[in-house]
C-alpha cells in the first residue's frame, strides 16, 4: 500500500508539473504572437494601403480591407517612374554582392578556421575589428576611390562597398570549426587529394546550411543598402530601389499612395528568397553555434 501510494503521489505530482508547463506554454505563445501581430501589423497596412484611394487612406479610424481597392498607385508609379528598372539594378546589386560575399567568406573564413599560422589570429582580430567601425567612415574615401577607377552610377561602383562582410567570415569560422572535422580533411589530404579539391568537394557541400545564411543576409544588407547607393549614383536611371522610394517623399509632403504601391512591390523579391532559403538559414545561424 505503501509504494502504491507513493507512486499515486509521484503520478499526480507529474500530472501537475506537467499542467502547469502546458499553462506557461500557452501563455508565451500568447506572448509570442501579440508581438509577431504588432510586427506585421505596418506591413498588412502597408500593403492594404497600395490598394486604397487617397481620401480612404486619410480616414479614421483606419481600414484593413479597403472599402473599394483600386490599383490607380500601382499604374500610377508604373507609368511615372522607372520602379522596374530600380528593382532590377537592386537585384543586381544584392545578387553579385551576395555571390562575392559568399566566395570571400568562405575563402576566407575557411582558411582562418583551418590552417595553423600564428598571424591568423591577428588578421582574423583585424577582421572583426572593422565590424565595429561604422560604413560612413570610410564612405568618402571609398567614393573617391569610385570616382578614380570611373565606375561611378554603374553596379561596379555599387559593389565596391559590399564586396566583403566581416560578420561574414566569423560566421563561416565558426561553422567549419564546430562542424567540419579535422580528420576528414586529415584523410582527404593523406588520399592525395590537393587543397582546392578538398576546398571544394568536401569543405563547401558541408557549409550549405551556413552559406545559405550568409547569402540571404548578404542580399538584404545590399537589397535594403541606402547611403552608399545615393552617393554612387546620380541619375535617375541608375538608382536602386531604396533611393528611389526616397523620391516618393519631399521636404513638406509624402505620397503615401504610390509610396506604399511601390514598397508593396519591393516586398515581393525579399519575401520569395527567404521562403526559398529559410530551412537553410535557420539551419546555418543554428549549426554555428554547435560545440564539437
Amino acid at each position: 500500500m505503501t509504494e502504491l501510494a507513493i507512486s499515486a503521489a509521484e503520478s499526480a505530482e507529474g500530472a501537475r508539473l506537467r499542467a502547469k508547463k502546458k499553462i506557461v506554454n500557452f501563455i508565451i505563445d500568447i506572448i509570442l504572437g501579440v508581438f509577431s501581430l504588432l510586427m506585421i501589423l505596418p506591413l498588412i497596412f502597408l500593403v492594404s494601403n497600395a490598394f486604397k484611394t487617397p481620401q480612404e487612406m486619410l480616414a479614421w479610424p483606419p481600414t484593413v480591407i479597403p472599402n473599394a481597392p483600386t490599383l490607380v498607385n500601382f499604374e500610377s508609379v508604373l507609368g511615372q517612374t522607372p520602379l522596374l528598372r530600380w528593382i532590377g539594378n537592386s537585384l543586381l546589386f544584392a545578387g553579385l554582392s551576395s555571390l562575392a560575399i559568399l566566395a570571400t567568406s568562405s575563402i576566407t573564413g575557411y582558411i582562418l578556421a583551418k590552417f595553423r599560422y600564428r598571424t591568423l589570429n591577428i588578421v582574423f582580430a583585424l577582421f572583426l575589428a572593422t565590424a565595429i567601425v561604422p560604413f560612413e567612415v570610410y564612405m568618402i574615401p571609398l567614393y573617391f576611390q569610385a570616382k578614380a577607377l570611373g565606375i561611378l552610377n554603374s553596379v561596379w561602383g555599387l559593389l565596391l562597398g559590399y564586396l566583403v562582410m566581416s560578420f561574414g567570415i566569423f560566421l563561416i569560422r565558426q561553422n567549419v570549426i564546430h562542424s567540419i572535422p579535422d580528420e576528414l580533411l586529415e584523410a582527404a589530404r593523406i588520399d592525395g587529394a590537393g587543397e582546392l579539391w578538398i576546398f571544394w568537394r568536401i569543405v563547401l557541400p558541408l557549409m550549405r546550411g551556413a552559406l545559405g545564411a550568409l547569402g540571404v543576409l548578404a542580399f538584404f544588407q545590399a537589397w535594403t543598402a541606402f547611403a552608399w547607393p545615393m552617393i554612387v549614383t546620380t541619375t535617375r536611371e541608375s538608382y536602386s530601389i531604396e533611393v528611389g522610394l526616397a523620391l516618393f517623399q519631399t521636404g513638406f509632403t509624402v505620397d503615401l499612395g504610390r509610396l506604399s504601391a511601390a514598397s508593396a512591390s519591393v516586398l515581393i523579391p525579399s519575401i520569395t528568397l527567404f521562403v526559398l532559403l529559410r530551412r537553410n538559414f535557420v539551419q546555418g545561424v543554428a549549426s554555428t553555434g554547435l560545440k564539437e
